[in-house]
């Protein structure tokens, strides 16, 4: 019965921080080819409290809910051409930032310090996977696929990395304490 609850835990927790990615999406700055949303936010705070499998997990599910039709991405879009236009490439980062956000705080501690290192390195791996696909996907070269996948975007991203570093500690203390998640040797402050 154990394993079972461990289980449904884990598959609670990834349709919770799922809906909370859709929810912060919606929460977004219009630019001429691709907003500022709170996708990346929630992404942070997901990976930060969920930790790297979890994380990606939790990643993966919004990245299906958006493909299968639900309108879960930035600006309450959804499809398949999502993922396949100039902003897909951002949402197929999340997975690879949610993991890897997750391990660096796996690897070190999860605390604030090392939540803003490893939300900052999420941050530019969601920025280079968008770049990636609008460098290819508009024929861009280098330099145009930067200034227009990355470099409008670092500022703001810095924030987020910073926001979902503080808002991921406190609410994981909070999560472990009412044993809502486990905590892993890692975990000390």
């Amino acid at each position: 019965m154990h394993q079972q609850s461990r289980r449904l835990r884990i598959i609670l927790n990834c349709a919770i921080f799922a809906a909370l990615t859709a929810i912060l999406a919606q929460v977004e700055i219009p630019l001429p080819l691709i907003p500022i949303s709170g996708q990346t936010l929630a992404v942070g705070i997901t990976a930060t409290i969920l930790g790297s499998r979890q994380g990606a997990l939790a990643m993966i599910c919004y990245a299906l809910l958006g493909a299968c039709g639900l309108p879960v991405f930035a600006g309450f879009t959804q499809g398949i051409q999502v993922l396949a236009g100039p902003t897909g490439g951002y949402i197929f980062g999340f997975i690879l930032a949610a993991y890897i956000t997750g391990w660096v705080l796996e690897k070190t501690k999860f605390n604030l310090a090392y939540a803003v290192l490893a939300n900052t390195i999420g941050m530019l791996i969601t920025l280079i996977c968008g770049t990636i696909q609008i460098k290819y996907l508009l024929a861009f070269d280098w330099t145009t696929a930067f200034l227009t996948g990355a470099l409008p975007f670092i500022v703001v991203g810095m924030i987020k990395a910073l926001l979902a570093s503080w808002i991921g500690i406190i609410v994981r203390r909070r999560l472990i304490q009412a044993k809502l998640i486990l905590a892993n040797k890692q975990s000390a402050a």
